[in-house]
This record gives structure tokens, sequence and C-alpha cells, in this order.
């Protein structure tokens, strides 16, 4: 007998198990048994023969009417490989209302033995047509016992036709009977299995044992036990993930963290007295909760997620300055030099003179206030400023540190770091947030990671569910809505025309725009990209609708320039810039000495000129909704109205253009979100939760089984609270094991 963990060769041999391990990464009993059936077909669903129609995908059960070996194949068949004439065998095969043709080039011999006048099987494939006449080419069969193709009888039939066929994810290599075959004999080698849940959880779910849901899936009898199988098995996806997250969650818990306290009178306070605005009632609420999970003597573990421009970075501020008060540091990390640069501009201007410690600007303190120092690293900071950054760190004279991967180097050394902010966190890796949060010394350090992405309740309960989640909803006050409108531009020529004429006019009435291109161009400067972030990734698909090269950077500021925008001060921005460049462009934009900037993505996050009211974004198609949803949040942030332009040339009533019309639609970010999960395959949107390796969700599906999520969620809490090694559940904790594979210590401990 064999178990789930046992290695494939077991039951079904050396070279089985090498085509499945090949074909499918499939290894051991239980992969195979996870590689569920995609659909079912019943044999009383089968097609008549006299109602196929060509291009149709049937399953038909026909009797041999007869069976002829013939000459060579057709001249340039797959079929017809080597040298001399090759055989095929042309078989037609009649249920009584029809008749059809069978035909097969390869394994002409078996198929012949197999297929003898008066046989009679199920045959599935592909209707084509071949001189008229309908035929299916090398058709999957099975032949039905010699005992019921004699004596078919009406009862014998009516059974026959109810049985449920599982159809398999297959391969040409693989065929999903062939599938069937190695499944049905590992079934019948399979001995008992120790089931994953407690049986009070079962029946409190109404689920059915773990190996009876296993066979049932596999081989139905009805489709009430498909019902019952999917729900048990969906439920061992659910509760194995939340329950290692639990685990996560609770071995944070155990760490020590060293308390950081807000003060009563310190730069923090005094940096909300200087504030030029009202926080909103959000920032409030989520900057109380913060507060106290940093007075905690465990580490905060906490991701903050809002709508594009709903204040996360001032939340950010009012955290690091409590460590400071408390005598710590604080870290924050960006993707791109763009936003690590942006970022400490626009800290320290609203710092001001809190942010001068040891500089003759701190005469400007109120009597009682104290300062700070903002340091700035990245990869091109020169070497003087970053001499003078490391030594601020070091010696803890600088309480915040602004910087990119620099941050991570062995050379950086803080005095005191207790806490670590995360900006765009999907953007990182694991090894990238383990180092930084490694150069805690004697304890860890709080971890606070931001996302302006929204994410759906399901996704976050599955990708940061080790995270305390908390979500700015709310825009600040001042803030102006952004319009977004499809411009056809096949279509609706006019339509595009029109569009440079509002940018002209915004441009009139004092204010800037954007032009967001997919690509830099000049592809012989090398490969175009954007800092290496993958942020000009197309949506999947989106380059299969659109036959020409994307458009480039490098192509449309000089057209601009020379054409509707002629007389207007156009700049660029790309990934190519060095960062100097980089920084002088950002800088005469933000001053006002740019009218338009002809960029690509890499002005996605953390970009804030208030002043910018219009983006045009070309090829828009080639975007995801979540990263168009960032884009236009550049525009608006100010006192005037911001729109969104989204030029394309997908035609209506394609997925594509639906993705646009949807973000025209709404400007709710987290309504967009869903829709983003919808189109994509959990597998990528799980890929980095599961530490790198292919998804092991096979049956759960995130948006369509958000309640199952949360109530396993709500079970593995209190268990892993009992039982954090899980002693007493040696079956889950093995499940668990082959759920997060071999890097299970990382996933747990570093994620």
């Amino acid at each position: 007998m064999t178990t789930l963990r046992d290695p494939l060769v077991e039951p079904l041999g050396k070279k089985a198990s090498d085509t499945l391990e090949k074909v499918f990464g499939l290894r051991t009993v239980g992969d195979l048994l996870r590689h569920y059936p995609r659909r079912y077909y019943t044999r009383g669903e089968l097609t008549p023969l006299d109602s196929l129609s060509e291009g149709d995908h049937v399953t038909v059960l026909a009797r041999v009417a007869m069976s002829t070996v013939l000459g060579e194949a057709p001249r340039g068949s797959r079929y017809q490989q080597g040298r001399g004439p090759r055989q095929r065998l042309e078989v037609i095969v009649t249920d009584g209302t029809g008749k059809l043709q069978l035909t097969f080039f390869a394994g002409v011999g078996f198929h012949a033995r197999q297929l003898q006048q008066g046989a009679l099987a199920l045959f599935a494939g592909t209707v084509s047509s071949f001189r008229g006449r309908r035929q299916l080419v090398h058709p999957e069969y099975e032949l039905l016992p010699a005992a019921a193709a004699e004596s078919l009888t009406s009862e014998i039939a009516e059974e026959f036709a109810t049985e449920l066929i599982p159809v398999y994810p297959a391969s040409a290599k693989l065929t999903s009977w062939t599938i069937s075959k190695y499944v049905g004999a590992v079934l019948d080698s399979l001995g008992p299995t120790k089931d994953t849940l407690p049986d009070e959880m079962r029946q409190r779910y109404h689920l059915w044992p773990r190996e009876l849901a296993i066979r049932a899936i596999h081989r139905p009898q009805d489709r009430e036990d498909l019902r019952h199988a999917r729900k048990r098995l969906k439920w061992d996806e659910a509760f194995t993930m939340q329950v290692a997250l639990a685990q996560r969650r609770h071995a944070a818990a155990a760490m020590p963290a060293v308390p950081r306290p807000a003060a009563d009178d310190g730069i923090a306070a005094a940096f909300d007295r200087r504030l030029p605005f009202t926080l909103t009632a959000g920032q409030q609420e989520v900057g109380e909760v913060i507060a106290h999970d940093l007075a905690c003597a465990y580490p905060m573990n906490r991701l903050l997620q809002g709508e594009v421009g709903s204040g996360k970075t001032v939340v950010a501020v009012r955290a690091m300055l409590q460590v400071v008060d408390s005598g710590g540091q604080a870290a924050l990390l960006a993707p791109t030099e763009v936003l690590a640069q942006q970022h400490y501009r626009s800290i320290t201007a609203l710092l001001g003179p809190l942010a001068t410690a040891g500089q003759l600007a701190e005469g400007q303190l109120a009597p009682g206030e104290r300062a700070t120092r903002v340091a700035l690293l990245t990869g091109s900071t020169g070497v003087r400023a970053r001499r003078s950054a490391l030594s601020d760190v070091f010696t803890g004279d600088a309480g915040i540190l602004i910087g990119t991967h620099a941050l991570l180097e062995d050379q950086v050394q803080f005095a005191d770091l207790g806490l670590v902010v995360i900006d765009e966190q999907h953007r990182f890796g694991v090894e990238q947030r383990d180092a930084l949060r490694e150069k805690a010394q004697g304890s860890r350090p709080h971890v606070l990671v931001m996302t302006a992405t929204p994410i759906p309740r399901t996704v976050a309960m599955t990708v940061f569910g080790d995270l305390e989640i908390s979500t700015l909803s709310e825009l600040p006050a001042g803030r102006s809505p952004i319009a977004t409108h499809v411009v056809p531009a096949v279509e609706r020529p006019h339509y595009l025309d029109r569009a440079w004429q509002r940018v002209s006019e915004e441009v009139e009435s004092g204010r800037q725009a954007y032009v967001v291109c997919p690509r830099i161009g000049d592809d012989a400067g090398g490969e175009d990209g954007d800092d290496s972030d993958g942020s000009d990734v197309p949506e999947p698909g989106a380059e299969e609708e659109t036959k020409r090269p994307p458009l480039a950077v490098l192509d449309v500021a000089p057209e601009l320039a020379e054409g509707p925008l002629s007389g207007l001060r156009v700049a660029i921005m790309h990934g190519r810039l060095t960062p100097d460049e980089k920084d002088r462009v950002m800088t005469a934009f933000a001053a006002g000495e740019v009218d338009v900037l002809v960029s690509t993505t890499v002005i996605e996050v953390g970009v804030d000129v208030p002043n910018a009211t219009v983006m045009v974004i070309m090829d828009a198609e080639r975007f995801g909704v979540s990263q168009l949803h960032q884009l236009r949040g550049r525009v608006g942030r100010g006192r005037n109205p911001g729109l969104c332009l989204l030029v394309t040339e997908a035609e209506p009533g394609t997925p594509a253009r639906e993705r646009l019309d949807a973000v025209a639609e709404t400007g709710d970010g987290f309504q967009l979100s869903r829709l983003d999960l919808q189109q994509r395959r959990e597998g990528d949107v799980l890929g980095s939760a599961q530490a790198g390796r292919r998804s092991s969700l096979k049956l759960l599906r995130l948006l369509e089984d958000e309640d199952l999520i949360a109530e396993a969620r709500q079970e593995a809490g209190p268990l892993v609270a009992l039982d954090p090694e899980l002693e007493f559940h040696p079956a889950l904790k093995e499940a668990i094991d082959d759920f997060l594979g071999d890097r299970r210590a990382e996933f747990l401990d570093k994620a």
C-alpha cells in the first residue's frame, strides 16, 4: 500500500513516473492526486453523429462498422515521418443516426487490432472535414467491455450513460485518459490516509473525510459527490495556507522588540502642530493603531494599504517620528531612485526645521522643540554624501534613512534600528526585506509595509495573511476628482486630436501634463525597462491584440514637440537616464519649468506634482488595470480636477477594450483590484506568497471562495495558539510541508 508522500515510481514504475515529472512536475502520489480533473462529462451527454459540426470537440458512443488499412499518409501531414510509404487506418463508425470517419496515421497496427468490426467504444476529438466527409483525426477512445458491447440493453445503457468521466489537464505526451489510468492505479494502491482536519471542525462545516474526498473527485458517482469532494479539498487548501500564516504570526509575536512608546511632546507632536492640513479621520484612526503597535514589546507587522493619494506617507512619517522620539531610528525602503528622492524631498519639506538637527536652521525651532536628521542613500549617491549619510546613521544623528536597495548593503549600520517602512513591498523579494530587518541589533524591528495598490480582502488574507491590515479609503480634503475617458485612436482619430488640444488648454491655464508610453525606445541602447522594476510589463495577452511595436518615449516626445504640442516645453523621463538626470528632470517638472513630461511608468508611484492635471496614456491596452489606476493617481493631486485619457487601438468588445472601459467607469481602486484578480490566475497573484514556487492552489478561487477563506483563517488562529508546532496535528503538519515545499523555513521565518 502506498501513501500520499511516496514517490510515483512505486505504484507506476519508472517510465510513467519520469514522464509525469517531466511534463507536469509531479513526483509523489499526492502530487498526482492533486492533479485534479478540470471538467467532467457524462456519457449520457454524448453527441449524436447526425448533429456533428466542424470544429466541435465531441465525445460520441458508436460501433465500428468498417475498418480499413490504406496506403501512405497525405503529403505534408505531421504524421508522415521518415522515408518510404506510410500506412493509415480509416474506421467508419455509426450510432444508428449517422456515420463518422476516424483516421489514424500513427500506431496503425495497434488501432486496427483494437477497432475491429462490431467493437463499441467512446470516441473523443475535434470534428474536421476531408473531401466533404466529417472525421475525427486520431481521436482518443475507450472500448466498452465485450459483454456490454454484445448485450447493451436499455438498463445497461442508461447506467453507462450516467457515469461521470473526468477530463484531466493533459498534453501531447500525456492524454487525459492516460492520466486517468495512472490515477486509477494510484488510487487502487493507496492505503488509509490520516485526516488533516480535526473531527469537530469537519462536523461543524459538514465536510467529508479527506480520503473519501480524494477518491470522489477522481471517481465521482454523481454531481453531488463532486460537490462534497470539491468543498472538502478547497478547505484543505485554505486551511493549510492559513495555518502556515498563523504560525508565522505566532512566531513573530514571540520575538522580542524594543517598545517605542509615543512621547507627549516630542518631534512627532511638533510635526502634527506644523502640518499645513488637517489629518483625515482615517489617518488619525490608523495612526493611533500603529502608535499602539509600536509601544508593544513584540514587533509590529502591519500592512498599510490605501487609495492613490490617500495620505499613506504622512502616516508613515508620524510612525517614524514616534520611533525617533523613543531614541530609535527608522528606515524607508523605496523600489526606485525616483521614488526615494521624491520621498526625501517631500518628507524633509514636511518636517522643515524638525529635520535640521545640528544645522543653523535649528534656530527656527519653537522653544522646547528638538530635531533630527533625514539622510538619503541610493546607488548614485556621491562619495562625500554617501560617507556623511553612513556616518550619521551609524552614530544615530540621522533618525530617518531613506533609500533604495543601497540600504541593504553591509556598510549600512544603524545605531538602533527600530522601524522598517517598505514602500510598494511587492517590488522587493524575501531576501531583500529580511536583509534590512536583520540590521536591528539584538531584537526585531517593527515593520510597516505600504502599498498604493488596493488589495481584495481574499488576497490580503492569503498573500498578506501574516500581517495586520490597515486601510485608508478616504481622500484628504481638497483632493480633486479625476475624470477618465477612453480615446479610440483608430475609430475616432479626431478624438486623439482633441486630446492634444486639451493638453494645450491645460498648459495655457498654467497647469502641466504627463504623457505615458509603454516603452523607452531606441532598442540599440539596450533592453527597455525602468530601473529593472518590471513596471512596464504589459497585461497578459495584451501584446497579442496589437501587432505593431508599443509606442516609445524617444519616438513620441519629438513627434509631440514638433507637432500638436509645438511651442510647449517637453521633457522626457525613463529608466535609462542617469540618477542625476532623473533628479534634474523631476525637479524642473515640480518647479513648473516643464510643461509636458513624456515618460515610461517610472513615474507610476510616489511622484507628487499638484500642478499636474492631465495625463495621456498611449497604448493604454498594454497596461494592467491596477497599473492604470496607479498612473492616473499622479494627476488631480491639487485643487484643480484631474483628467486621464486612455489612448488605444483596441477594438470595442475585445478584453483589452473592456479593461479600459472598466477603468474609465470607476475610480474605486478596490473594485478595480477585484477586476484585476478576475483576469489574472491565482498563481500569478500568489507567486511571492508561495516563496517563489508555482501556486499550490488547485481548486481554491480567491474571489469565489471568500467566505471559506475567512472561515479557515478564523479556525487557524486558535488551533495554532494551542499547538504552535502542530505536535498534536501531525497530518496537518505534513500537509503544510507539502504545500510549501522545500522552502518552508524561509516562508515561515523570513517572508
